[in-house]
């Protein structure tokens, strides 16, 4: 992965702001996967959330918690619709190596960190993104590179 995608990350405007529901798009490849979440995150603020404030309302007035709510429900709705709509796959990466370089593979010293996590509800997996949501939005995470291959296999390498 190029320095773009290695430090892209999914981040937020700032909370109770004009744009809290908006994701910092930088040029370049990641936006595409970027403004597609970004689809789902405005789906969810408007018409999933329960809350009393009108349409315009509660896009705006949202919390950095809302706003994890809202990624976590994005990112978990992308990736059933990935699996079918019977399983979901959460990449996360642990200090712990779990694919041993061979052949012409080429160490990044990421990717073979990745350990998967298999859903099959919608709704266990929507609460284990938000229990582990610093994982796609703190900087340095590589969130964006997660979800693309949270994506991956929960579409499956076959499909």
């Amino acid at each position: 992965f190029s320095c773009e995608w290695a430090s892209a990350y999914f981040r937020f405007r700032q909370p109770y702001s004009d744009l809290a529901y908006a994701l910092e798009a930088e040029k370049g490849g990641t936006r595409a996967i970027l403004m597609a979440v970004q689809a789902h995150v405005i789906k969810y603020l408007l018409f999933v959330r329960n809350t009393e404030h009108t349409h315009l309302e509660r896009l705006c007035r949202i919390g950095r918690r809302e706003q994890g709510q809202a990624l976590a429900a994005a990112l978990a709705d992308t990736l059933w619709a990935a699996g079918g709509a019977e399983r979901a796959i959460v990449c996360l990466a642990t200090a712990t190596v779990h694919v041993t370089p061979r052949g012409d593979y080429r160490a990044d010293n990421f990717t073979e960190r990745i350990q998967l996590f298999e859903f099959s509800e919608k709704a266990t997996a929507q609460e284990f993104i938000f229990d582990h949501i610093n994982c796609f939005k703190d900087e340095g995470s590589h969130g964006v590179i997660l979800f693309l291959y949270s994506l991956i296999f929960s579409r499956t390498l076959e499909r």
